[in-house]
């Protein structure tokens, strides 16, 4: 319980009703008791943990060997892992967990960066180019370094027009960076909101579409390598994008050498994240495959 105070009110205790700052009565069932308005609270309240009926140790545990795996950790893994009877339980605490994986005011991508479009899902007969009826379309964002990648973002997006993927730029990346794009004319107009456009032909290189664009396609193929290796290709379109929070939570952290910081940073995110009912998870799930 201190190690979440610390985490959660790393200045010190403010009551989350009247904002009271200053050190809170202890009371003996482990709530806390502003002095001011006489509020309890607890230090799960409002967090993903608030209403969980399993002891806070089990939450540490899968944090632990989910920020420890390079891949991650699928539900069925989590429930032998963890000992708990419910594979609803471990895949619950999963996807609590995920959406405590990027922070929402997280800064723009910036510098030279990468921006393509992938598709998730299962084969669709006839479908050619970059119009899909039933696969989900993910669009990437990457910062190309002289020696590697920087960050990345990812986000579903409805479509390949104009309008959706100049409004994934202008929300991922700062104005005035160079964004290497194909020739699609859905990125066209990007040198005239803002941005320095460098335009790669794919079509008439002689270089294969991961030599010409790398960072797009390194960050596609781990996806799909997260989605196939630990879900074993399944996954419900409904949380794609917090699927995709994961895999930019592993990948802008790839080269960290403590496992103990990401532990940290997950935990500091979770306490920091509102809470999400666990039947309010289930509703209306369906498979990409």
């Amino acid at each position: 319980m201190r190690y979440l105070e610390r985490l959660r009110w790393p200045e010190g205790f403010v009551c989350p009703k009247c904002s009271h700052a200053g050190e809170a009565w202890r009371m003996k069932r482990g709530l806390l008791l502003c002095p001011k308005c006489r509020a309890q609270t607890s230090v799960t309240a409002g967090t993903i943990f608030e209403g969980t009926r399993k002891p806070l140790k089990l939450w540490f545990i899968a944090v632990w060997e989910i920020t420890g795996h390079k891949y991650g950790a699928n539900a069925l893994t989590v429930k032998r892992m963890l000992g708990v009877k419910s594979y609803k339980t471990a895949w619950s605490w999963l996807h609590k967990l995920r959406r405590a994986m990027v922070r929402p005011d997280r800064d723009k991508l910036s510098g030279v960066v990468e921006v393509d479009e992938t598709y998730v899902g299962g084969e669709e007969p006839g479908g050619r180019g970059r119009y899909t009826e039933t696969k989900a379309i993910v669009a990437i964002a990457v910062e190309i370094k002289e020696v590697g990648y920087g960050r990345a973002r990812l986000r579903r997006i409805p479509n390949v027009r104009r309008a959706t993927l100049e409004s994934f730029v202008k929300d991922m990346i700062e104005m005035g960076s160079v964004v290497r794009t194909d020739a699609w004319r859905g990125y066209a107009k990007l040198g005239q909101i803002g941005y320095m456009h460098e335009v790669v032909n794919q079509s008439k290189s002689d270089d294969p579409a991961h030599v010409v664009m790398p960072g797009v396609h390194r960050v596609a193929s781990l996806l799909k390598r997260l989605i196939i290796g630990t879900y074993h290709g399944g996954i419900s379109k409904e949380h794609l994008d917090h699927y995709l929070d994961e895999h930019m939570f592993r990948f802008n952290r790839r080269s960290s050498r403590s496992r103990g910081l990401l532990f940290y940073r997950l935990l500091e995110r979770a306490v920091q994240t509102a809470r999400t009912p666990t039947h309010g998870l289930f509703m209306g799930a369906r498979q990409v495959r």
